[in-house]
């Protein structure tokens, strides 16, 4: 994250309020995500990956802020991705541990907690920007910006394999799938490629053979997944694979892949496509890196949590290091302070590299980071990156697209508000 002005930092810190600490008082940070259920492959893992990040920081010295060094300390809340477990951790973390920091993995065990946790200016991460609105001011996406970067997937397909022209897609109707659909709607509209077949399933009561033998009797080049939970991608791809699917696999996520590789076949699984790399990929050792130290991390992960390593095992700890950077730029853990720091730092520097805000347009507030991010094939059976793709480049030419795909949706950040307002909307569909 590259720095603004030495007197920038002293009219930030001097102008809003700050929260001090006691020499031997931690600074706490709240986890409040899903650590068991279907779900769980996107709340543990990144749990593990603050672990390692806390204990090398503390390791380090803490926190710096303004010259004295605290202890970082990780509270964690399994709210199983359901809301009343989520307002009930919301509050135990808040009221016990005054968090400085509230992660979360976000979507529909948001919702319930949002009003309590902007009222208290609790500043808060998700992985999710689609929860972003004007009434979420404390809220960041400055990790993922799930579903958006999808369009990188797509976009390298169309232009790489000019042979796969049909799709056939299925999403979750819950707040995960719904702007990954709209997503992958607008970045197929884009390429050019035809859906042939589109079906929307219940998460909690569809099984994989009612979902993918109607996809696949449209002789798809492409089976696309969109942001299914990893049981489901599992059991789909299996599926597929008994059935003689010979065409692409596309999807948000492949967490396990290797079991998915051992249980088809490498040559099944080759070409499979999605966004999330293992981190000694050698592209990773070109980019800047909010460790430096991609490999170690990987390493130290698969040697404390072995068999566990998933789509957001680094993606939580790279909100720490964001957040972090703010805090000693700031002096201050106080939100307002601290968010200004974010906000006012210039260019941010992410995961994959120099990261810009937006969002005003689609969310209201420009609250999400957008930069590179990596398209992932797997190779031999191994996941490898074969490009960097720049969220900010397509949305320069298809931003209207995407507006579109989401407002037909309902996802446009007034048509969430007012549906939760109890307004009905007249969201498009297209028939399973």
């Amino acid at each position: 994250m590259s720095g603004s002005s030495f007197a920038h930092s002293l009219a930030v810190t001097s102008a809003l309020p700050r929260m001090r600490v006691g020499m031997s008082e931690p600074v706490n940070i709240g986890f409040l995500a899903p650590l068991s259920g279907p779900v769980e492959s996107w709340g543990r893992p990144g749990l593990n990956g603050c672990q390692i990040w806390e204990d090398w920081l503390n390791r380090s010295g803490g926190l710096l802020i303004r010259g004295r060094r605290y202890p970082i300390r990780i509270h964690a809340f399994d709210c199983g991705y359901d809301p009343d477990r989520a307002v009930e951790g919301a509050r135990y973390l808040t009221r016990t541990y005054d968090v400085a920091l509230m992660m979360m993995l976000g979507g529909d065990s948001f919702t319930p907690v949002r009003d309590d946790l902007m009222a208290r200016k609790v500043l808060t991460s998700t992985l999710l920007p689609s929860d972003l609105s004007p009434d979420t001011p404390y809220l960041i996406a400055p990790s993922e910006v799930h579903p958006i970067y999808n369009v990188t997937g797509v976009d390298w397909l169309a232009r790489t394999r000019p042979e796969l022209r049909r799709v056939a897609m299925c999403s979750q109707t819950d707040a995960l799938g719904t702007p990954s659909l709209a997503t992958y709607r607008a970045a197929f509209r884009a390429a050019g490629l035809t859906v042939a077949k589109e079906i929307r399933y219940d998460p909690d009561g569809t099984g994989a053979a009612a979902l993918v033998q109607p996809m696949l009797d449209t002789d798809p080049d492409i089976l696309c997944w969109c942001t299914s939970h990893t049981p489901m991608v599992h059991a789909m791809t299996e599926y597929a694979h008994a059935q003689g699917f010979r065409g692409t696999i596309l999807s948000c996520t492949l967490d396990n892949y290797d079991r998915l590789v051992a249980r088809t076949s490498a040559g099944f699984m080759e070409g499979a496509t999605f966004q999330f790399p293992d981190f000694d990929d050698p592209m990773l050792r070109k980019k800047a890196f909010f460790f430096n130290q991609p490999q170690m991390f990987f390493a130290e992960y698969n040697r404390r949590f072995p068999g566990t390593w998933s789509a957001v095992s680094w993606e939580y700890a790279a909100i720490l290091d964001i957040w972090h950077a703010a805090v000693e730029k700031a002096g201050s853990i106080n939100s307002v302070s601290v968010l200004a720091a974010m906000k006012q730092m210039g260019q941010v520097t992410h995961a994959f590299g120099n990261a810009q805000w937006w969002g005003q347009d689609m969310f209201g507030i420009g609250n999400a980071l957008v930069g590179d991010w990596p398209v992932v094939t797997v190779q031999g059976g191994r996941a490898r990156i074969v490009e960097f793709g720049s969220i900010p480049d397509w949305l320069s030419r298809h931003e209207a697209l995407l507006r579109d795909e989401m407002s037909a949706l309902g996802q446009l950040w007034n048509q969430r508000v007012g549906a939760q307002a109890g307004m009905t909307l007249n969201a498009r569909t297209v028939p399973g």
